[in-house]
């Protein structure tokens, strides 16, 4: 595994988001969803491709709490312009288990 410093990490933003909404994105090569991500008023709304298919439905996602990275160049996928990163674990099949936190952090806050 390779190391890196504080300094590098640093530059990563991690922060909080509410899951406006989630839409099935079926001009996605794999299964995914669209994310309307609130990150707060300094952030504001970003879009996210999520394949997240396997483990959440669309309806359940509303409302709860992830984390993205915010501070990735926009990435065209298909018809999408994703705009952040939400972040998740890959469980023992292989499919994705988002990062959450377990209580309630204002929107936008930054992992540290």
């Amino acid at each position: 595994m390779e190391t890196i410093s504080w300094e590098e990490f640093a530059k990563v933003e991690l922060r909080v988001g509410r899951v406006l909404s989630a839409e099935p994105f079926p001009e996605a090569r794999k299964p995914a969803y669209v994310l309307h991500v609130d990150f707060g008023p300094d952030i504001g709304i970003k879009k996210s491709s999520a394949q997240i298919t396997r483990r959440y439905e669309p309806q359940a996602l509303v409302g709860r709490l992830v984390v993205g990275v915010v501070n990735f160049p926009k990435k065209q996928i298909g018809p999408l312009m994703s705009e952040c990163l939400v972040t998740g674990f890959h469980d023992e099949h292989g499919d994705v288990v988002l990062c959450v936190p377990d209580q309630d952090v204002p929107l936008g806050a930054k992992l540290l």
